[in-house]
């Protein structure tokens, strides 16, 4: 699982008859650097990941990619790589210190 940050949303046309009624989000994943310096930046290179929880642009999620990415939707044969698996709301590091997401602020 790793940490994204929402850019915008994809429409598909003609759309994939299994995804139809899903949202398609564009990610921009958090790089370790981005992370430590609580810059608020992501830095990795976008993808797109199925998304149920109703993330919006800005907020930060954690996805899960891969053959696991489709596990929601089991038994059902989903063509999907990534899913947004939660909002993040703050992370609370080992050092005690907090980071909140954009979103939630």
């Amino acid at each position: 699982m790793r940490l994204g940050i929402v850019r915008g949303s994809v429409t598909l046309s003609p759309a994939i008859p299994e995804l139809a009624g899903l949202t398609l989000l564009v990610l921009e994943p958090v790089t370790s650097e981005n992370f430590v310096a609580k810059n608020g930046l992501a830095g990795g290179k976008s993808l797109v990941a199925v998304d149920a929880l109703g993330a919006a642009k800005g907020q930060m999620v954690a996805f899960t990619e891969g053959r696991e990415a489709a596990n929601p939707f089991w038994p059902k044969q989903i063509p999907v790589d990534a899913y947004c698996t939660l909002i993040v709301d703050t992370i609370a590091t080992g050092n005690g210190l907090q980071q909140n997401s954009e979103g939630s602020k």
